[in-house]
């Protein structure tokens, strides 16, 4: 980028808790951080507050805490739509139980918490939070509510030990104060709770086997019986080696039956996350679908919950309906009793007797007897139950590998792709018929191209239905799964399809496909379960897991084929390109017909460093370039074909656009310094052939496609071009090289065709280094180690030595003008400075400020080059006379122009500046020198440059 690169890198305290002792107890003002409460407030206070305080005052385990917390928040703040609670676990780890959760270590809401004051916001992070939170405190939310981040802090260790988040409207100041106070009691029920903890030495047992026979003794069951009992117990055991959960419970049932007498028993197991209730056996039949209700359902819920078992008489009549449904009879007695598991105090079954035979009410021999046999089967119960969910786990995984291996090796092909799914979907849940309808958001349309039969090709054949019908449209417009077992019952379903193809639909499970923003992309609906009564629970699961492969494979699909189609686009442009820049076998006849010109023919100082190329007319520079080629020996060397060649200089020359400097004269006359350098330096004492041929050929395509401004304006205006190469660092020189690139794989157009394999990566290699070193930034940063080799001398066997000399040659040519004469130089610095007002210009109307050098009403050139010659321009010919003593001309040229700079920047500071554009100095400047005769008579101008000499001859 030379001078223009270098120009812009010149420029640049807690209150004590009090402590409560299940009474009511207030913070006096002055021991709160919070505003003194006036009396109106206390009295308005007296009743919510009071209550709140007593609720936690009175807890003494988690779960109390809790709901405590809960009632507290919604009963003192009446708009809270949701309380979401999480307590500290170890040392970092935040949980919520409803649903379980763990808060990311990471994200806005641990950054409010480690402020540990209180927060309200518009909205929190939806990955951060639980699903079922999300509709009430996920970002955005509506103008009028507000997502509360309230973390509780132990007061004495500094920390957050819980933190409540509340969906309700804004906080008023009457909700600040409440909280203010709720904050300091919660802070020490939280800490009272944990401590309570701690001091249990493990979590409460089930009874244990001693404990269950006292208590048979004590209901008066002989010794003799209770031995039989134990007889019968260990032979049940003896029994219970089956890894099937269905067949331990009916060993387990039949026992149970044959114990309480009842005519039938069956095990409620309780979900891991204590949310439902599920039963695979009643009686001595094995269910073929599982039922499964909340834990809420009715009084079931209160067992687990308080550990104390149930009889008939303590559920309702709607309770006592369902329970005489799922077990086919009608229900004269029962007894419900919770199954505690001796490892973790929790309860993981409900066990349940009815009808005890006789017509006789359950007796709390029963109860005991039940609880006796679990003392030796739960945790067998158990273990089973783990064990057989591992498997499932283990085959639901094997199976959503396999799955995720085929749906990703269809990337290519959406409708594919598609078609895939719907096999893989029916094999997994056993279904009929499978359909996937993709979500079209321009029309808000389902569209299904893709059905059990193959894919529609014509786009009038294809299935449109509006995405908020039917039960597609309900589950793409909910985005929640809808399992319906019996299809005609459902209100959504339109049964005239059937009437009219004579297909039945007894079930239908239809589910959402979302992307990686939980953002519905399309609906799956799988129809007619094949080897059950309807789609179940796992089926449900399963179908969650696979919805979410779908999503990432159909998005990352979709995208592929609009980088495919972009891809295209890109291909189409630039054979446009290369098309208007073709260059004709008559332009390529017409350069080579009168053969190749000595260079002594074109100027007898052609190859003095005092000869100013720019003195050419534009259009002899091609031939100027292959006399150079010829008088290197490259064509010769490297058999170059004439043809190609002279397209390989036409090419290059068509790739350069016209801003006023970095256009093709800049680049031809970097060329000819190059040139310069290996007839006057002597370089092939110094480098490889090929590097030279590299460093050459370099030159010429150094500044390809330039614009006209430079990398940080790529970057600040986010071009295409930022896009493609910000990454990597020095954007326009990147480009430049892919440009050479492209022309050199264009027809006709490759000078290296006949190199070897190695020979044509290393010119390639060669060539990025050399134009990536047109970054002065890149210059800079070696130029310390450029002076410690010119220090101890160069190598011309150490290949960093090479590369180094490459990386200063090339940035000695880039900056070449600054070697000419002083007629040339000032009016390299017109084009130069042209180019920067024009770029600040842009950045102007962009809205942005433009650096001093770029701003035409404050640039003052004469300083600017100064600067730039002494820290740029003057060490580089210096370091370079240093390895090349016949290069010291260069330097003392370079030094005598920034005296006549230093000259004309005096000149001006004393009779000041013509007006604030800085272009107008250089006018005023030319005719000052012109006035005094510095030009001669003969001043003539080519190509938007002086000539420092008569007929361009060299001084």
């Amino acid at each position: 980028m030379g001078q223009a690169c270098g120009h812009a890198l010149l420029c640049r305290s807690q209150p004590p808790s009090s402590e409560i002792r299940g009474q009511q107890v207030f913070l006096r003002p002055e021991e709160s951080s919070a505003p003194a409460l006036t009396t109106r407030q206390s009295t308005t206070l007296s009743e919510q507050l009071q209550d709140a305080l007593l609720r936690l005052a009175a807890v003494v385990d988690t779960r109390s805490l809790r709901a405590a917390l809960r009632d507290s928040i919604q009963e003192l703040l009446p708009s809270t739509e949701c309380v979401c609670i999480y307590m500290l676990e170890g040392d970092s780890r935040l949980l919520s139980d409803d649903p379980p959760h763990e808060l990311p270590q990471e994200g806005k809401i641990r950054s409010i918490a480690d402020q540990l004051k209180r927060c309200q916001c518009p909205g929190l992070p939806p990955s951060e939070l639980p699903e079922k939170y999300r509709i009430y405190i996920a970002a955005p939310l509506p103008a009028h509510r507000r997502a509360v981040v309230v973390p509780i802090l132990d007061q004495d260790q500094h920390k957050v030990i819980t933190i409540l988040l509340v969906g309700c409207n804004p906080l008023s100041d009457q909700d600040e104060l409440h909280l203010n106070v709720l904050e300091k009691h919660a802070s020490v029920a939280c800490v009272r709770v944990q401590a309570v903890q701690a001091s249990y030495q493990r979590p409460p047992l089930s009874p244990s086997p001693l404990q269950s026979h006292n208590a048979l003794l004590h209901l008066n069951v002989s010794e003799q019986d209770y031995c039989e009992l134990d007889r019968n117990i260990l032979q049940l055991c003896g029994e219970l080696y089956d890894l099937d959960a269905a067949s331990l419970q009916l060993k387990v049932i039949n026992y149970l039956q044959q114990q309480t007498h009842s005519q039938c028993c069956c095990l409620l197991l309780v979900s891991e996350d204590n949310h439902q209730l599920f039963c695979q056996v009643v009686g001595d039949k094995v269910l073929e679908e599982e039922i499964s209700f909340p834990l809420m359902f009715g009084r079931f819920g209160q067992v687990v919950e308080k550990k104390k078992s149930i009889t008939l008489q303590d559920i309702s009549a709607e309770e006592k309906r369902q329970l005489s449904s799922m077990l086919g009879c009608e229900i004269s007695s029962m007894l419900c009793v919770p199954v505690v598991s001796r490892a973790t105090g929790q309860v993981v079954a409900l066990a349940c007797a009815f009808n005890k035979q006789g017509g006789q009410r359950h007796t709390e021999v029963d109860e005991h007897a039940i609880q006796h046999c679990f003392c030796y089967t739960s945790t067998v119960l158990t273990s089973t139950l783990a064990f057989q969910k591992e498997q499932k786990l283990k085959v639901e995984c094997q199976a959503l590998l396999q799955v995720a291996k085929n749906l990703f090796t269809h990337l290519d092909d959406v409708s594919v792709l598609l078609q895939e799914i719907i096999v893989e979907a029916r094999n997994l849940s056993d279904a009929e018929i499978c359909s996937v309808f993709l979500l079209d958001r321009v029309s808000h349309e389902l569209v299904a191209k893709v059905f059990d039969g193959g894919v529609v090709s014509d786009e009038e054949k294809e299935f449109r239905i509006p995405a908020d019908q039917g039960i597609a449209g309900h589950v793409a417009t909910t985005g929640q799964i809808l399992n319906i077992k019996d299809a005609y019952s459902h209100p959504l379903f339109y049964r005239g399809v059937d009437d009219s193809t004579g297909f039945k639909t007894r079930n239908i499970l239809c589910f959402p496909i979302k992307d990686e923003n939980n953002e519905v992309i399309g609906v799956a609906e799988l129809v007619n379960k094949m080897n059950g009564p309807w789609f179940n629970r796992f089926d449900e699961d399963l179908a969650t897991a696979f919805s979410i492969y779908c999503g990432i494979s159909i998005a990352h699909s979709l995208l592929y084929k609009r980088v495919h189609e972009a891809q295209f686009r890109s291909h189409l442009a630039n054979e446009m390109m290369m098309y208007h820049m073709k260059v004709s076998e008559e332009e390529v006849s017409k350069l080579l017909v009168p053969g190749i010109d000595p260079v002594q023919e074109i100027h007898p100082c052609f190859a003095e460093f005092t000869y100013t190329p720019r003195s050419l007319p534009d259009d002899t520079t091609p031939m100027c370039v292959l006399s150079m080629f010829e008088d290197m020996g490259f064509i010769n060397t490297y058999k170059m074909e004439m043809h190609t060649l002279a397209r390989f200089c036409l090419m290059v020359k068509k790739g350069y656009r016209d801003p006023p400097y970095h256009n093709w004269m800049h680049a031809f006359s970097v060329s000819h310094f190059c040139y310069l350098l290996y007839k006057n330096l002597g370089l092939s004492n110094y480098l490889e052939d090929i590097e030279i041929l590299a460093l050459f050929v370099s030159c010429m395509c150094h500044d390809l496609d330039h614009r006209g401004t430079n990398n940080s304006f790529q970057v600040a205006s986010q071009s295409v071009l930022a896009a493609l190469y910000s990454s990597e660092g020095s954007v326009m020189e990147r480009h430049h090289f892919a440009q050479a690139i492209a022309i050199l794989n264009t027809h006709g157009c490759n000078i290296f065709e006949k190199f070897s394999r190695k020979d044509y990566q290393r010119m390639l290699d060669l060539m990025r280094d050399i134009i990536l070193a047109t970054d002065l930034a890149h210059h800079l940063r070696i130029f310390k180690d450029l002076q410690k080799m010119a220090d101890i001398g160069y190598n011309p066997k150490n290949r960093t030595h090479r590369s180094m000399l490459l990386c200063l040659l090339m940035t000695s040519c880039d900056l070449s003008d600054q070697t000419k004469g002083w007629k040339t130089t000032r009016k390299i610095a017109e084009l130069i400075y042209k180019e920067f007002f024009s770029q600040g210009d842009l950045e102007k109307a962009m809205g942005n400020r433009p650096s001093e050098m770029m701003d035409r009403e404050k640039a003052y050139i004469p300083e600017l080059q100064i600067s730039f010659m002494e820290h740029i321009a003057m060490p580089i010919y210096k370091l370079l006379s240093e390895l090349f003593p016949g290069a010291t001309e260069l330097y003392e040229r370079v030094a005598a122009n920034r005296e006549q700079w230093t000259k004309v920047s005096h000149k001006f500071t004393i009779r000041g500046l013509p007006s604030n554009n800085s272009l107008d100095f250089l006018d005023q400047e030319y005719e000052l020198l012109q006035s005094q005769g510095a030009f001669g008579s003969d001043d003539h101008c080519l190509n938007g440059c002086l000539d420092d000499t008569e007929g361009g001859r060299g001084q």
